[in-house]
């Protein structure tokens, strides 16, 4: 888990990136209070922090990478585990909050159809968005153990749904991860985690 410091240095580092004034503590302090829900297992500061470590490894590969920083921590941030439009309000908030602190429309409306990627209803197009999308996903190319913690937190958060509705709707979703070909469109993740990614995969809908 990264340490408080860690998170507000991510934080700053990408509005200084962006070339914009950092927003008021509020916006900041409200994110991380979304991320800590309690009907959260998974979409947490847990995975935040992953993700913005996975783009500090990956920041390369960015042609904006602080419209992609700051996408990742908009992503999640609304998440009603009953809720069908959770990424249009986040994605919304993030063109607020982007407009608010001073940014053009043309940033605002680029970040604001990065959240939207994350729907994962279609595949990605522009290296941004392809980076974002498998930042989003790696942890199904994590260790066995984490990718094991991984699928234990995703049960958690929808215990509200009896297991013979929610096990055949969970393979069908990692079904259909896995028949995409490739499953990662960055070339250094796909090198990364393409092989655990299937195999943990594989595991998980015979299991």
């Amino acid at each position: 888990m990264k340490t408080p410091d860690a998170f507000r240095n991510a934080w700053t580092d990408a509005w200084r990136t962006l070339g914009v004034p950092e927003p008021a503590h509020a916006l900041f302090e409200a994110l991380l209070v979304r991320y800590a829900e309690p009907q959260r297992a998974y979409h947490t500061l847990q995975h935040l922090g992953e993700c913005l470590d996975g783009f500090a490894r990956e920041r390369d590969s960015a042609e904006r990478p602080a419209e992609v920083a700051l996408a990742l921590w908009f992503h999640d941030a609304i998440y009603d585990v009953q809720g069908h439009d959770n990424e249009q309000r986040s994605a919304d908030w993030a063109r607020q909050a982007l407009l608010e602190a001073g940014t053009g429309p043309e940033i605002a409306g680029r970040v604001h159809a990065l959240v939207m990627t994350t729907r994962h209803d279609a595949l990605p197009v522009g290296a941004d968005a392809q980076l974002l999308v498998d930042i989003d996903l790696s942890i199904l190319g994590a260790p066995p153990a984490r990718f094991a913690e991984y699928e234990r937190q995703i049960r958690v958060e929808y215990a509200h749904i009896p297991p013979e509705i929610f096990e055949p709707r969970r393979r069908g979703i990692l079904g259909t991860f896995l028949a995409r070909e490739p499953l990662y469109l960055t070339p250094p993740v796909r090198a990364r985690l393409e092989d655990q990614a299937r195999l943990n995969l594989k595991q998980a809908i015979q299991r």
